[in-house]
């Protein structure tokens, strides 16, 4: 009885030994990187903050006409009050299964699908695997789609490359909303750490100008800190601008067709959170 109790504890404390080892190997490994940006960045507002830049101040773009005061809630969705605003949401892969019908029936009336990314470390282009699902579901519920591309774009070659992959994935698609480019800032050890002012500005241009020679509609999304540093705005007034805020007060200065105002809204037939927007008419 005696050596099999000492047997025992040589094997525990044997395991104690190997465990003990397994945890610090496993704190001493680099984390596993996401090559998708939506997985490393979860809230639009909140990711790390790009390099600042030494450029000189450029011309604001057009002026806003909304202020603090001209939006409210209107049941679930915040909605303009001295215009007329329609409520929309964004997804990816990453909302996995949706209910479109449940999605319409609460009074969602457009969608934004993601139908592909750059991996920001492999520079690798590809589509959302639920991309044509999606699309397909929220048309037969009758919603209206728009898309965008998550980019990781050095170059305005990539760009290109990026809007051609769009416009092949969308052919036959009916999309009464905009064709949308969506680069942003993911840390200093991403591929596009050093993507400076003039050359995002510069991939925004020749994403959005293939976008149009194709007949499609750009548009440009930013959070209010890229639009303030990384991008030159007044260059890229052709196109409508799409402004990541996440507040219910318009306390932004400059004109924007589309306003994501939160990225924790609740709308049945989704599980979790999702981005809610508003799409902003002007005369």
């Amino acid at each position: 009885m005696e050596t099999k109790t000492v047997d025992q504890k040589k094997i525990i404390t044997g395991l104690s030994i190997v465990l003990a080892i397994l945890l610090l190997v496993a704190v001493a490994l680099p984390p596993r990187v996401q090559d998708d940006p939506e997985k490393q960045t979860t809230a639009v507002e909140t990711t790390t903050v790009p390099p600042t830049t030494a450029e000189p101040t450029v011309p604001p773009p057009e002026a806003g006409i909304y202020g603090p005061t001209d939006f409210q809630f209107d049941g679930d969705y915040l909605t303009c009050l001295s215009g007329k605003s329609i409520p929309g949401i964004d997804v990816s892969e990453h909302q996995y299964d949706i209910d479109w019908k449940q999605v319409k029936a609460a009074g969602i009336e457009f969608v934004m699908i993601r139908v592909g990314f750059r991996g920001y470390e492999t520079g690798l282009v590809k589509p959302d695997k639920r991309a044509l699902e999606y699309y397909q579901g929220a048309v037969a519920a009758g919603l209206d789609i728009g898309v965008y591309f998550f980019s990781q774009a050095t170059t305005p070659e990539e760009a290109i490359e990026e809007a051609r992959f769009v416009l092949d994935f969308t052919a036959g698609w009916d999309l009464k909303y905009p064709v949308v480019y969506d680069w942003e800032y993911i840390s200093d050890t991403a591929r596009t750490a050093n993507v400076d002012r003039r050359m995002l500005t510069d991939c925004s241009i020749a994403f959005c100008e293939e976008i149009r020679s194709a007949g499609r509609n750009p548009m440009v999304y930013f959070n209010r800190r890229q639009g303030n540093t990384q991008l030159y705005l007044y260059e890229l007034e052709d196109y409508p601008f799409w402004l990541a805020m996440y507040s219910y007060r318009m306390t932004y200065p400059y004109k924007v067709e589309m306003w994501q105002y939160t990225n924790q809204g609740k709308v049945p037939g989704i599980e979790g959170d999702v981005d809610i927007n508003l799409w902003l008419e002007y005369d």
